[in-house]
């Protein structure tokens, strides 16, 4: 089991998502790709690796009770290089920044990405620093490093998606799948949801 707290888009806009999605998975080489299913697609805020849910819980309080609802959408897309396609973040992301540096960091034995979902680089249950710069972004497919993600990301060039109000932080629990499963995908599991009840959100 391993931890992280995230932000839950709504179904609207999964729903949103998917639909300007159809014609990107339709793309030479999208079939080489490992997408993502609308269950586990969330904005990361850190991860908290192996974690104790209790001692995580009042930190994540006290973020969440400094920090206000914001408004966010999803937006365009991008890519780290040709291993994780991505799409972005408008909105309040100035507000969004300053509540992922209120969260602890961990970083995952195993992390589930390259490292640029803003993990941080201490040990598996502590908090730590972040390793990169928090660029908030919504993984939508893995690559196989030779299928190029560049026409992906392209393609979502004119996506912008309806705005929503975030309300609270979920800490959520990944299960991974039974070893031997090909094509098996974690399992996205909310342990606990913390209201951002705290002052006005900040830059639009």
């Amino acid at each position: 089991m391993r931890l992280f707290t995230a932000l839950l888009p709504p179904a609207g806009a999964l729903a949103e998502l998917a639909r300007a999605l159809r014609p990107v998975r339709s793309l030479p080489g999208a079939d080489r790709l490992r997408w993502t299913e609308d269950a586990g697609r969330h904005l990361t805020l850190a991860f908290h690796g192996e974690a104790d849910p209790g001692a995580l819980e009042t930190a994540l309080r006290a973020a969440a009770r400094s920090h206000g609802p914001l408004r966010l959408a999803l937006r365009g897309g991008g890519h780290f290089g040709d291993s994780t396609l991505w799409t972005g973040v408008r909105g309040e992301v100035g507000a969004l920044r300053e509540l992922a540096a209120a969260v602890p960091v961990a970083l995952p034995e195993a992390p589930e990405t390259d490292g640029r979902d803003g993990a941080g680089a201490a040990g598996p249950a502590g908090p730590g620093r972040r390793e990169h710069p928090y660029r908030p972004h919504l993984t939508l497919a893995r690559g196989d490093r030779r299928t190029p993600l560049g026409p992906f990301a392209r393609a979502l060039d004119d996506f912008a998606g309806t705005p929503w109000t975030v309300r609270e932080l979920s800490l959520v629990r990944s299960e991974l799948p039974p070893g031997g499963l090909r094509g098996a995908r974690p399992r996205y599991v909310t342990q606990a949801t913390y209201p951002l009840t705290g002052g006005a959100p900040g830059d639009r």
